[in-house]
């Protein structure tokens, strides 16, 4: 006969499984099942929410600071639009200020808009990451993109704040990539296929024309008649050349004799000159002599007189010899070449 079961066993059993639960859960929940200091926000994603979980990390620049809680489908029955609400939990005690400081708890609705609205400012958005490429799930990267402009459904899902999104990177090119499409699309390719083909037939016409032939043979010829006239003057050139550098050296050697030969005759005629300076001087200092005489006898001799034109005739012969020594100290090669050369 088997033994009757103790029900106080059995509500000591059922007791201690309770405790030893929710010790579990305070162990390895780390305190947060207690947490409430925890601000929901609402994002709606144009992109594809395939591979988005409930439980799915929040992070911003890296930092995990919050999880996906709910997400939903919304449906526009006027306009027949489908919106995908995500609802996110941000845990605040993810951020301390500058000198681990506490930040003040907000309050009121107003001043998480105001918290909203200066994140919002400094350029965050959230958009959707891909955790790994092997699993395929998404993550929600709260990050700066202060290119992308705010945009805001406006939609109001439980009464919560909304967050801004931007285009998932693979949207981006996926959106890029359609926009090229559309335009080619929107090219007349046909039309500009056709013409490329009529034109590629109207230059092989042309290459192909009797004129363009005759055009290469007159080419032909016009470049080998160039070739013979270049050789032929290559030939002709070099005694040419040759003749006038040997010209060119006898120039040089006749300007070299003919210094020399003004610097003998100049260094020649010096002397030459010297004297007849000096005739010059006492043929002066006798007609002055002469011209005296001829005052202290100009009245027994008179104008008419023979002695008066021998003087006229030595003064006369005196300034010759005074221009001739001028002129042949400012040109001295002309006792070689003659006065007019």
């Amino acid at each position: 006969m088997s033994k009757p079961v103790n029900p106080m066993a059995i509500g000591g059993f059922t007791v201690g499984a309770l405790a030893l639960l929710v010790i579990g859960v305070l162990i390895f929940g780390g305190g947060q099942l207690f947490n409430t200091d925890k601000v929901r926000f609402v994002i709606f994603f144009d992109s594809s929410l395939n591979g988005l979980e409930v439980g799915a990390p929040v992070k911003m620049q890296g930092v995990k600071i919050g999880a996906v809680t709910d997400i939903a489908l919304a449906m526009d029955q006027k306009t027949g639009k489908v919106y995908k609400p995500v609802v996110i939990e941000i845990d605040r005690t993810s951020f301390i200020g500058v000198g681990k400081s506490s930040f003040i708890q907000p309050i009121t609705r107003r001043e998480r808009e105001e918290n909203r609205d200066k994140l919002v400012a400094a350029g965050f958005r959230a958009r959707l990451e891909m955790q790994s490429l092997l699993t395929g799930l998404l993550y929600i990267d709260f990050d700066v993109f202060p290119d992308k402009a705010p945009h805001y459904v406006g939609l109001d899902y439980q009464g919560l704040l909304e967050l801004p999104s931007v285009p998932t990177t693979a949207d981006e090119l996926r959106s890029i990539v359609e926009e090229v499409v559309r335009k080619l699309r929107a090219m007349p390719l046909d039309e500009m296929v056709q013409n490329f083909a009529s034109t590629l037939r109207e230059i092989r016409e042309v290459v192909g024309s009797e004129e363009v032939r005759r055009s290469r043979v007159a080419m032909a010829k016009t470049l080998e008649e160039m070739q013979k006239t270049t050789e032929t003057l290559n030939r002709n050139l070099e005694p040419l050349l040759k003749e006038t550098n040997k010209a060119i050296g006898n120039t040089n050697a006749l300007v070299q004799d003919s210094r020399v030969m003004v610097r003998d005759v100049h260094n020649d005629v010096r002397p030459v000159l010297t004297a007849a300076a000096q005739t010059l001087t006492a043929a002066t200092a006798a007609l002055n002599k002469a011209q005296d005489a001829v005052v202290n006898v100009g009245a027994a001799v008179g104008p008419e007189s023979t002695l008066n034109e021998t003087l006229m005739t030595l003064k006369d012969a005196a300034r010759s010899i005074r221009d001739l020594t001028d002129y042949l100290e400012r040109h001295p090669e002309a006792v070689m070449s003659g006065k007019d050369h």
